[in-house]
């Protein structure tokens, strides 16, 4: 098969249904480290790429492949011939390898692989937690029905360990243990038939957990139709997107985030980088279809006749820089620079602190997103009256006049339909804001960027009686 005087380090075959039947050193160490064997299906992925191009097409290649082996990163080069029957059939291929290069591998940063497993525990997390340097429960937020008993029992517990609220099989020892012997224990959580493992992400340098911590509970397996202790009474209620199909919804997607996650970062071991594109876009689609989840379920409690939200003393800046805070690093990797209200700047208002933070987020991501690269997305605070404000404003294309109405709409992208959006964002965010007695408008021109402005009522104007419902007509 080979070149004249082409010497040929090792040699292999693949046989017509791509199985490396023979191979000799190192091509089958390297079959053995990417997970395959002897006999099995070409485990190398770049290298399987090119056999199954050269049978199909029966073709000779001569190319270069690259692989990792756990420990040093392989750039080799192959000859590939396919062999053919007396009646023209394919017989499989000869491998000849002509060059082989190590090089040694540099060492995982311990910080981006504590980062990285922080990401999929996020992922797959269906009861976040945050607690102080004592574990002592200090918010909790949940996303799967089951744990409904345990979230109440936090949610009225709080200052207490967290280990009081669950279950470990066979530990009998005094809680809480140190942190670093819970992270990874197994626990049982009444009102649940499903097995759960906790995480432990903890906060502050240089002492881990110094800061406190963020506890992730993760179950065993998806949330399926057995795994309520009390399932509801059959022709009760219409089932509901926010309520009962949002939580079970996210469970395998964020199942499919994680695992492509792995994927991606090789944390299962070593992978072609076309693979890991592959993963990243599998990750990147189950994102945008989360998002949309969301949205969905927002849309359905915004709508609602009974949606109302609390009328709590906040202030605007420390909301603002929040959530400047949280879009920070999207803004950076696009090359934005993100200017919040300094410290120490205040705008106090009567407004729900969570649904104000949803509404700038939706409006700063935004403008992330349309904004070129090289630019900068400002938030800046103002009042006027009784009316305490938040603008969010960027340096993008703009929208015209005509289309400004429009963008409020349900379902409304003004033809950006490949910007991963579902239209939503901007109509549940006015629904939230005049629910708040407040509203959310938008200045802009053609080439002169945005400015979205939420309004809401300035501390002062307290009302002295609950509101009995949105005000949606203004």
């Amino acid at each position: 098969m080979a070149t004249i005087g082409t010497k040929f380090i090792a040699r292999a075959f693949v046989d017509a249904d791509g199985m490396l039947v023979e191979a000799e050193e190192p091509l089958a160490s390297l079959q053995t480290e990417c997970g395959g064997k002897i006999g099995g299906p070409v485990a190398i992925p770049e290298l399987r790429a090119l056999v199954d191009k050269a049978q199909r097409f029966g073709l000779r290649l001569a190319r270069q492949f690259r692989a990792i082996d756990g420990r040093d990163r392989i750039t080799a080069w192959i000859e590939i011939e396919p062999q053919s029957g007396s009646d023209g059939s394919a017989q499989g291929s000869e491998l000849g390898l002509v060059s082989w290069h190590a090089e040694e591998l540099p060492p995982e940063d311990e910080l981006e692989a504590a980062r990285r497993r922080a990401e999929l525990s996020r992922n797959l997390s269906d009861l976040t937690a945050r607690l102080d340097p004592s574990q002592r429960v200090l918010s909790v937020a949940v996303e799967a029905p089951d744990l409904t008993r345990l979230q109440i029992a936090m949610e009225g517990g709080i200052g207490r360990p967290w280990t009081d609220f669950v279950t470990f099989p066979g530990n009998l020892h005094q809680q809480p243990l140190h942190w670093r012997l819970l992270d990874g224990a197994e626990c049982l959580i009444e009102g649940s038939k499903r097995r759960w493992t906790a995480h432990l992400e903890p906060l502050g340098q240089p002492e881990p957990g110094s800061a406190g911590f963020v506890l992730h509970l993760l179950a065993d397996r998806p949330l399926g139709a057995g795994a309520l202790d009390e399932p509801s009474e059959p022709g009760s209620e219409p089932p509901s997107l926010g309520r009962d199909l949002s939580p079970v919804l996210r469970q395998p997607i964020n199942r499919i985030i994680a695992n492509a996650e792995t994927i991606r970062t090789k944390l299962a071991g070593p992978l072609g980088e076309e693979y890991s594109n592959y993963a990243a876009d599998i990750a990147a689609a189950g994102q945008h279809l989360l998002a949309l989840i969301d949205d969905l379920s927002d849309l359905e409690i915004v709508e609602s006749d009974d949606f109302v939200t609390a009328p709590d003393r906040i202030d605007l800046g420390n909301v603002a820089r929040q959530a400047c805070g949280i879009l920070g690093v999207r803004a950076r990797e696009k090359g934005i620079e993100l200017s919040a209200p300094p410290n120490g700047e205040s705008q106090l208002a009567i407004a729900e602190f969570r649904r104000v933070l949803q509404v700038l987020i939706n409006l700063i991501n935004n403008a992330i997103r349309y904004s070129p690269e090289g630019s900068q997305v400002w938030v800046r605070l103002d009042r006027i009256g009784q009316r305490a404000m938040v603008t969010v404003a960027d340096q993008g294309h703009g929208i015209d006049e005509d289309q400004q109405a429009k963008i409020f709409e349900k379902f409304e992208r003004l033809g950006r339909s490949g910007d991963g959006g579902s239209g939503l964002g901007l109509y549940i965010s006015r629904r939230i804001a005049r629910a708040m007695d407040g509203d959310l408008t938008v200045e802009s021109a053609r080439g002169q960027g945005a400015r979205f402005t939420l309004s809401v009522p300035a501390a002062e104007d307290l009302r002295s009686e609950p509101r009995d419902g949105p005000n949606l007509g203004k």
